[in-house]
């Protein structure tokens, strides 16, 4: 079940593959991301010293939050994924020119996950021809209906 999605990622980047990553959370995280007060448009994700981490993601906290718990919205969080998995992102990252990303978050039996996305970036040209197919096939579903 998705929480919440990037939709910005698919508009700017082609993803090539994904991976699914849990995330290091406090509890007052949890609850705000199951209130559906998250937001991860301008995050983004890099490794550092064979660990993957994620930037810039918002997390409101709920207004009954704990009082001595210190809250800081958009904290550096720690991705958790398989060694195997670190190090064939890190070679893609590296070597290939490619970018991760955050393309949403979701439940998984009760867990928080990340789907994180490998991902090359477009050019402008690349997101008007994807604009323009999608009007056409837009505009093409519209015509059977109306041929019906």
């Amino acid at each position: 079940m998705s929480i919440l999605d990037n939709k910005k990622a698919f508009h700017e980047y082609f993803i090539e593959e994904r991976y699914e990553a849990g995330l290091v959370l406090e509890g007052w995280e949890v609850k705000s991301i199951r209130a559906g007060r998250a937001n991860i448009k301008e995050s983004y994700i890099v490794v550092r010293d064979g660990e993957v981490f994620i930037f810039g993601m918002h997390i409101t906290p709920l207004i009954s939050a704990s009082s001595h718990v210190r809250t800081d919205p958009t904290r550096t969080r720690k991705l958790l994924l398989h060694e195997a998995e670190i190090a064939k992102l890190i070679g893609k990252v590296e070597r290939a020119g490619y970018t991760l990303v955050p393309l949403d978050l979701h439940f998984s039996r009760g867990r928080i996950k990340a789907s994180i996305g490998l991902a090359k970036g477009k050019k402008q040209h690349d997101k008007r021809e994807v604009e323009k197919k999608r009007d056409w096939d837009r505009e093409k579903a519209r015509l059977m209906r109306e041929k019906r």
